[in-house]
């Protein structure tokens, strides 16, 4: 007989405060839909969620031109479904790199046999795009150009205009990861010229982790079908997606069914909020939590000219010990913010606002708790200040 679990036994969720790199809270709208009746994945009425879901999400990647389609996987599954079914052994790459998850895709196009070009710049600032024009005169041909459009590892802003120019230029597919930008940014695949980009569900958009929304754009699933080879993954080869999310609905997989109906609620209050509107929170907030972190004396890490407004990364002060400050946020005071990553690590903390995370109430906890943490770590401020000059930035901008 099988024992069971009294509820004294099973381990509760704590609640959490989420201002990491991600996830970030879920809507409860989100979670209320994803408790909707199973229905199968080739059921009629499902095919027309999906139709829903895709005009949503090009409505979102302000895309005409793409077809539109979540990827049954996290934000790196939708990285790893473009490098697998855009690249073919041989094919050259070339990677614009200033951050930490640049530097995934590297590895990945590596595994398929590409010739990879990584241009590395310094962490911290855009990438800048002379870089890759004096790199692309070195070949006769490149088959595809990816950049990072929001850096969660260093909480830059890259502008995508040069960068799409160039690989235009040369005739070359442009790959966008806009992960931690989709819903609360300005992404742009039409104006911008994106022939492939995919985000993540956990972030801007609200959502549990989980699905990888993409824009396709029609040179890049021409390329795709026009392989010599098959793509070396069966699960993420584009083509065979497509033709699921597409009008014939082929099957693939076993879709997340209960994921795709919260990514559609999800989408639906993108909208209904405004995506200007959401975009300006989210700007907003971030402005605020700035202002409210310098006027603790804490240096920010990205020039405001450049700032990405879903994370913030702020220097740690000299002696101050990283795993204690973030230790006590999340026992004391129920907050999760994000650790350095790569050349950061140790070195700065990352604070993000994101979707149902960018919220006025949520930079002033962090704040408050942050004006008692750091003198009890042996950094001096001035209590109430951080609180106070967020206040007034958004007094001022109400």
């Amino acid at each position: 007989m099988t024992a069971r679990l009294s509820p004294s036994e099973v381990p509760a969720v704590p609640p959490r405060i989420l201002l990491g790199p991600g996830p970030s809270t879920a809507h409860p709208r989100v979670l209320q839909a994803m408790m909707a009746p199973m229905i199968g994945y080739l059921d009629p009425d499902f095919m027309k969620i999906l139709d829903e879901v895709s005009a949503l999400l090009r409505r979102v990647f302000q895309t005409d031109d793409s077809l539109a389609l979540a990827i049954s996987g996290t934000g790196s599954a939708g990285m790893e479904a473009g490098i697998n079914s855009l690249l073919e052994p041989g094919d050259t790459v070339v990677m614009c790199i200033c951050g930490f998850f640049g530097g995934r895709m590297a590895d990945m196009a590596e595994r398929v046999g590409a010739n990879v070009v990584t241009l590395q710049s310094e962490w911290g600032k855009p990438f800048p795009p002379d870089l890759l024009e004096a790199e692309l005169s070195n070949h006769e041909r490149v088959k595809l150009v990816t950049i990072v459009h929001a850096e969660t590892s260093t909480g830059v802003l890259q502008p995508l205009g040069e960068v799409a120019a160039l690989a235009k230029e040369r005739d070359a597919l442009l790959m966008v990861d806009a992960v931690t930008s989709l819903g609360g940014g300005r992404v742009g695949v039409d104006e911008v010229g994106i022939d492939y980009c995919y985000s993540a569900t956990q972030k801007c958009l609200a959502c549990p982790p989980g699905m990888a929304p993409v824009a396709l754009g029609a040179r890049a699933l021409d390329a795709v079908r026009a392989r010599g080879q098959k793509p070396t993954s069966w699960y993420l080869d584009l083509d065979l997606i497509a033709k699921y999310w597409g009008p014939e609905h082929v099957y693939h997989h076993t879709a997340p069914v209960s994921n795709i109906v919260g990514l559609r609620e999800a989408l639906r209050i993108v909208l209904e909020e405004g995506l200007d509107a959401r975009i300006e929170r989210h700007h907003r907030n971030a402005m605020a939590l700035r202002a409210g972190l310098e006027a603790l004396g804490l240096d920010l890490v990205v020039d405001a000219r450049h700032s990405l407004d879903q994370i913030t990364p702020v220097w740690i002060p000299d002696g101050v010990d990283d795993l204690e400050v973030r230790q006590t946020l999340l026992r004391k005071y129920k907050i999760e913010i994000g650790r350095g990553l790569g050349s950061f690590a140790g070195r700065v903390w990352r604070i993000g606002l994101m979707g149902e995370s960018s919220r006025a109430e949520n930079v002033f906890a962090f704040l408050s708790a942050m004006e008692e943490i750091l003198p009890s770590v042996g950094y001096e401020v001035a209590r109430g200040a951080g609180v106070a000059e967020a206040s007034k930035l958004l007094a001022g901008s109400a």
